[in-house]
């Protein structure tokens, strides 16, 4: 990809949380805000973020915000872009960060992995990484250890 000068494009790598993902494999109000933060940003997720996704999309359906034909649509969408992210595993340090930050910021399990995930991805240095989520309490959360979080 080139900007308009022609030289190329870089895209700087952001944690995403789930939250921010799914406006791009289904039509939300914050899609294209997305849309256009997946174009200046690489994605750096969580291992579990795959299963956030597929739980939100089934829960679009059940609600009949999506039809079935949308909803392959979407999963299929999720799982093409899967393909491009970086992955940060589990392990038994991000456990015991993921215990730390529920007390801490009173995050809920998943949010206090996807957290910890970002801390891990930066080597505990959040300063000047940027985390994405469309979260509230969870973007306050990675205010508060250091990260630029953007407001989606």
């Amino acid at each position: 990809m080139a900007g308009r000068t022609g030289k190329p494009v870089t895209r700087v790598p952001a944690f995403w949380d789930a939250s921010a993902l799914v406006p791009l494999c289904v039509r939300q109000g914050i899609t294209p805000q997305a849309i256009a933060l997946y174009k200046t940003h690489d994605a750096v997720v969580w291992w579990a973020t795959p299963v956030e996704i597929a739980s939100a999309l089934a829960r679009l359906l059940r609600m009949k915000q999506l039809d079935s034909r949308a909803w392959a649509k979407s999963n299929k969408l999720a799982k093409s872009l899967a393909d491009s992210w970086s992955v940060i595993q589990p392990s038994d340090a991000l456990r015991a960060t993921s215990i730390q930050l529920v007390d801490r910021y009173d995050l809920r399990a998943a949010d206090s992995f996807q957290l910890a995930a970002a801390l891990e991805w930066c080597e505990y240095a959040p300063q000047g990484r940027v985390f994405l989520t469309a979260e509230q309490k969870l973007r306050d959360a990675a205010l508060l250890s250091g990260f630029d979080a953007k407001q989606m």
